[in-house]
């Protein structure tokens, strides 16, 4: 049997129409297809479809299925991996004792990469890519260029780095006719290099989801903005002490293990008050959401345990005058002491004074 695949690695079917896939049938991937053609006539994934069923249709030596697989819209390996899954989906689906093997069809290279996760669950007899054949005149390249510029992603992904690129030169001339120091190139090249990273890397919804909390955060009333940024400059504090206490060691070159101590040992009470403060933010904002659980007190004093823990060791490592082995032994119980004992009084807490919402869901 002859399966023929048309695959849409970005979903554009799903997203755009509401198509449950995997579609399955000749007369189900047409109506795909033309629902797809009148929700975005301009979609070369509807190409595919068509040409998915027009195979379909020139066969007549053999039994012949033809089925659409879409990924995701992010169009990374989990949309590779869906692919795989709806693939499966398809093959149970047939009712036939006979070998498949897959005819596949595209619309480009990108979704030919899913080609090796389609051949790991069904033999491929080949694949056929969909190309559009249009007149190659001035006013197709202007409709082109003009279409490709209004996607958002389009430009965002072109325009940006290129933008950045030309004003390299003016600004360098600027720069020279002002005065400014000759590291302005280095500053642009930076930036330059950090938007690539952030595109290449993915982190521009990560950065977009981070400002909309922080925005959400100044509008909602959250202690946890203000604490946070408390606690990043305590953060950076602590690593210039420590960094100062690293460049204080008196040998020429220091052991590994006694420059990270000597390290820990000039931030880690910088860096507990900055947990110390996150964690009372958290707490606080808890409180007010209505979401408190007296075991997120817990986190202030762990904070406190391991900071102990820490400065004991390093100081043990750095032999201090006053951090004898009998140091080392009370910071580590104390330590161990602190934790346990808020661990203990905070489940007690809970369970003699539970919140309204827990005793209605225990009654």
């Amino acid at each position: 049997m002859l399966l023929i695949l048309c695959v849409d690695l970005d979903d554009d079917l799903g997203r755009k129409t509401g198509f449950e896939t995997p579609v399955v049938g000749r007369d189900a991937v047409e109506a795909a297809a033309v629902a797809l053609a009148t929700a975005d006539p301009e979609d070369s994934d509807v190409n595919v479809c068509f040409q998915g069923v027009h195979v379909h249709d020139s066969i007549d030596d053999e039994s012949v299925e033809v089925a659409v697989v879409t990924g995701t819209a992010k169009a990374d390996v989990s949309a590779n991996r869906k692919v795989g899954e709806e693939v499966d989906t398809v093959l149970a689906s047939l009712s036939t004792g006979e070998d498949v093997k897959a005819i596949v069809v595209t619309d480009g290279a990108q979704d030919e990469s899913v080609l090796p996760v389609i051949r790991s669950r069904v033999p491929i007899d080949g694949v056929r890519r969909v190309v559009v054949r249009q007149a190659q005149d001035l006013e197709s390249m202007y409709y082109t260029f003009k279409q490709v510029l209004a996607d958002p992603e389009t430009r965002g992904t072109i325009l940006i780095p290129l933008g950045i690129l030309l004003l390299i030169y003016p600004i360098s001339i600027l720069a020279e006719v002002i005065g400014l120091p000759g590291s302005t190139l280095g500053v642009i090249s930076a930036l330059l290099g950090l938007y690539v990273l952030f595109r290449g890397l993915g982190l521009e919804e990560t950065i977009d989801e981070t400002l909309e909390r922080v925005r959400v955060g100044l509008f909602s009333g959250r202690v946890q903005l203000i604490t946070y940024v408390v606690a990043a400059a305590l953060v950076v504090v602590g690593s210039v002490g420590g960094l100062d206490a690293a460049g204080t060691l008196t040998d020429a070159e220091p052991e590994p293990v006694q420059a990270v101590s000597a390290f820990v040992y000039g931030a880690v009470q910088w860096a507990a008050a900055a947990g110390v403060v996150a964690a009372l933010g958290r707490i606080t904002d808890e409180y007010i959401a209505g979401g408190f659980r007296w075991r997120y007190l817990n986190a202030p004093f762990y904070v406190v345990a391991i900071a102990i823990v820490l400065h004991g060791v390093s100081a043990f490592v750095l032999a201090r005058p006053f951090a004898e082995l009998s140091y080392l032994a009370v910071t580590l119980t104390t330590g161990t002491f602190l934790g346990l004992a808020s661990t203990l009084a905070f489940a007690v807490a809970e369970q003699r004074y539970p919140r309204e919402q827990d005793s209605e869901l225990a009654g």
